[in-house]
């Protein structure tokens, strides 16, 4: 599936790089008759075909996505990896420092749910599109980061921080990091 959508953004490209470098100074310099050489309609379906390409992988790749919304995430494991923000953990002993421990992904919205944000924007109120993206982006990278926590055998992670940046667009990258620790009773 991802070379599919490869293969049509390099279609895209290249049928929109020789239709505005090639095709539109032909047009403005030499074209007397108005129909169009081969060479200028094969790059303009290779511009909408790459579109549409990228648009199926991407619309199968969804339709895959909501149909295995049963199966989790991430493995389930037996043990309760405790998640805190501070560095103090009442009645534990920190007996070993494990190491940094992240979890990362980058969320977007569909092109309908940004529009309807955009007039949200305008006549006011919460931008429930959003707000949701970004729960979904923090669950996601929590269970990611606790995930790898379980896999090298730590009771808890401490001192959680989440961080997000603007990718692109209504697009978001959303970190959460820690540090991985062994615990024993005090």
């Amino acid at each position: 599936m991802k070379t599919l959508r490869q293969v049509g953004s390099m279609f895209f490209v290249l049928g929109l790089f020789i239709v505005i470098f090639l095709g539109l100074p032909w047009y403005v310099i030499v074209a007397d008759d108005p129909a169009a050489p081969w060479w200028f309609k094969l790059a303009v379906f290779c511009l909408l075909g790459g579109i549409l390409l990228v648009l199926l992988t991407l619309a199968l790749e969804q339709s895959t996505k909501k149909a295995s919304t049963d199966t989790p995430l991430y493995e389930k494991s037996d043990d309760t990896v405790l998640l805190l923000n501070s560095d103090v953990i009442p009645e534990k002993e920190i007996t070993e420092i494990l190491g940094l421990v992240q979890g990362h992904t980058v969320y977007a919205i569909w092109l309908g749910k940004d529009l309807s944000a955009i007039i949200r924007l305008i006549l006011g109120g919460e931008l429930t599109e959003y707000t949701e993206m970004m729960g979904s982006a923090r669950t996601t990278a929590l269970q990611r980061m606790t995930l790898k926590a379980d896999k090298m055998g730590a009771d808890a992670v401490i001192n959680i921080r989440y961080m997000t940046t603007s990718v692109i667009g209504s697009a978001a990258e959303l970190l959460v990091y820690g540090t991985a620790v062994k615990l024993k009773s005090i």
